[in-house]
């Protein structure tokens, strides 16, 4: 008696598919609610916070505190005391200045990490429907090769002399030859 291919292999779902279909990509909402929390005063945080850093990381804002601390450079240049032009230099021109900087250049690397994110996503989802699509072409395999071994079985049962050959002839046909 042949088993049929379904008591071989029970197809089994991957709960993380399912998952993944609720819930999509990450968004930058869903992290701004893991950070700051999902209530009113949550939501005011990440948008004060994601204002100003997107007003302060710009190069324009660069340029500005760059103005900004040459003000104050002839002064501490005019004393001649070591410490004060290290501490200007240090405290004033590298921090106001190379903030922004720092901020614009995290931006970039963030948008490229996004786009990557995003490619990553994608590719998951098109191997997980290439997946989907193998499963049903060896569903489609499985019943043919069910159909072919039931019909062989049945044939043998009756006449084993009639089997055909290689050339789709019978045994009593190619012995006539």
């Amino acid at each position: 008696m042949l088993t049929p291919t379904s008591d071989f292999f029970d197809y089994v779902r991957h709960p993380h598919v399912s998952q993944r279909k609720v819930a999509g990509p990450p968004k930058v909402a869903d992290a701004a609610i893991a950070v700051h929390g999902p209530g009113p005063i949550g939501r005011f945080n990440a948008k004060v916070g994601l204002k100003i850093t997107l007003i302060v990381g710009t190069m324009w804002t660069a340029y500005l505190f760059t103005l900004i601390t040459l003000v104050s450079a002839p002064g501490a240049f005019k004393t001649g005391d070591k410490i004060i032009i290290v501490a200007w230099i240090a405290q004033t021109f590298l921090q106001l200045v190379l903030l922004p900087i720092i901020i614009v250049g995290q931006n970039v690397q963030a948008v490229a990490a996004d786009g990557r994110s995003l490619a990553t996503y994608n590719d998951a989802s098109a191997v997980l429907e290439e997946a989907k699509q193998i499963q049903a072409h060896l569903k489609v395999q499985d019943d043919a090769i069910q159909q072919i071994l039931a019909t062989l079985s049945a044939s043998t049962t009756s006449n084993p002399l009639d089997l055909p050959t290689d050339r789709g002839q019978s045994e009593s046909e190619s012995r006539r030859v």
